[in-house]
């Protein structure tokens, strides 16, 4: 990683003519916790976000790093530097070719996140290939690289084609090893003495190709689905299906069917178990009433292995915020809430105050205890310059498990965007 950092202060030296934007952002979020009946401690913790990208033509640089300690009971880990995203991306090479190298996320239905490597876009008349290769990203995204690429990558790639309109189709692969953290545990020799043994596990894999296809017809027809198979189970991981009608005036109607099988890592003690699959479909209606205001209903079944379990929403929403409804009951427990957020700008984008309240109702079980949440929030934005922004939110919970619970958050956001010759 110290190569790669060499790279970038290189890049950014000799580049000219460049444009330097980004943003800085500083939060403060305070809290009491009790680490017994009698006895608590006040935590005031920071979170400091830096964000930018550094062009010039076609290539850029682009990092995004988070500083995070706390001000009045430091942890064992503060101060804790975090590295999200370090890469150079150059664009349009050749007209045709994407690449970045560096730390950089992936977006992955299976296994998204963070990786060091290097990935390759190649798009041409309607056809995209996408490769990538790398390593995983440390715990707390730490600046360092791993030291076992044979056993702690992430391998794949994505094959997509949407020349005839309205539809696009995909066909993915995935590989991602995970190498398993070595420890010490104590155990008995032959003749019962405790000794201390190293225990190294193999590695846990993930390994799936993914089909995706979708449909579209503006203000008609909306139709997205994706089918995902464990290479290493040699079963179906997870097949679902979203379609949305919306030709009929002001009227909208949706479905939704989701068949998933429970993702286990290969190698991985837990795929001894015995798991079943869930069978979820839900349909729903939205209407708008006129600009402002639109009523939704969503109806939802969820079928285990032995038995099953419901879901109804409803809700409206409006230009200044919503209202909705949840219920469930069943198998997944007994569920009712009733929550509520409103938000509105004035003079200008100056001021935005937010309130939200919730209230939830639930137990486990028919003849179980029933246990009642109360939540609040509210907060102001502020906004006196372009270029600034201050947000201030305090947040409320109370139920018999945390009595009167109150937490405040304060943050400070600074966008810049600079060009030099």
């Amino acid at each position: 990683m110290k190569k790669l950092l060499a790279v970038f202060i290189l890049f950014t030296s000799v580049l000219s003519g460049q444009n330097f934007n980004g943003r800085i952002s500083s939060s403060f979020y305070t809290f009491n916790r009790f680490n017994s009946l009698t006895d608590s401690k006040t935590y005031l913790r920071s979170y400091n976000t830096l964000s930018f990208n550094l062009t010039k033509n076609n290539v850029s640089l682009r990092t995004r790093l988070n500083l995070e300690s706390d001000i009045v009971n430091p942890l064992d880990n503060d101060p804790r530097l975090r590295f999200y995203n370090l890469f150079i991306e150059a664009r349009k090479i050749f007209n045709i070719a994407t690449i970045k190298v560096g730390r950089q996320p992936i977006y992955n239905s299976v296994a998204g996140g963070l990786f060091d490597g290097v990935n390759l876009k190649l798009k041409h008349k309607g056809f995209s290939l996408v490769g990538y290769y790398g390593a995983n990203v440390p715990a707390y995204q730490k600046l360092e690289l791993t030291d076992d690429w044979g056993n702690d990558y992430i391998l794949g790639g994505t094959i997509s084609a949407n020349f005839l309109q309205h539809f696009r189709v995909a066909l993915s692969y995935i590989n991602k090893n995970f190498k398993p953290v070595e420890y010490t545990a104590l155990r008995l020799d032959e003749n019962l003495n405790p000794i201390q043994i190293l225990i190294q596990k193999n590695s846990n894999q993930y390994k799936f190709v993914s089909g995706d296809f979708s449909y579209r017809l503006k203000n008609v027809v909306r139709v997205n689905t994706r089918y995902d198979y464990d290479l290493n189970f040699n079963t179906t991981s997870k097949f679902y299906i979203s379609a949305r009608y919306s030709q009929i005036k002001n009227l909208g109607i949706s479905l939704y069917y989701n068949y998933r099988e429970p993702r286990i890592r290969y190698n991985s003690i837990l795929s001894v178990f015995n798991f079943g699959n869930t069978k979820e479909i839900e349909g729903g209606i939205d209407y708008k009433i006129n600009n402002q205001f639109t009523v939704i209903g969503k109806f939802g079944n969820v079928s285990y292995k032995d038995d099953n379990s419901q879901r109804l929403t409803l809700g409206i929403n409006s230009n200044f915020g919503n209202l909705s409804y949840r219920k469930t009951f069943g198998y997944a427990g007994e569920l009712s809430s009733i929550s509520a957020y409103a938000a509105h700008t004035f003079f200008n984008g100056l001021l935005t105050p937010s309130i939200g309240l919730a209230y939830t109702s639930y137990k486990l079980s028919e003849d179980a205890e029933t246990n009642n949440i109360t939540s609040l929030l509210g907060g102001i934005n502020f906004r006196p310059l372009r270029l600034w922004s201050f947000d201030l939110q305090g947040q409320f919970f109370n139920n018999k498990f945390y009595k009167d619970d109150f937490r405040l958050l304060f943050k400070i956001n600074y966008w810049f965007n600079t060009n030099f010759n």
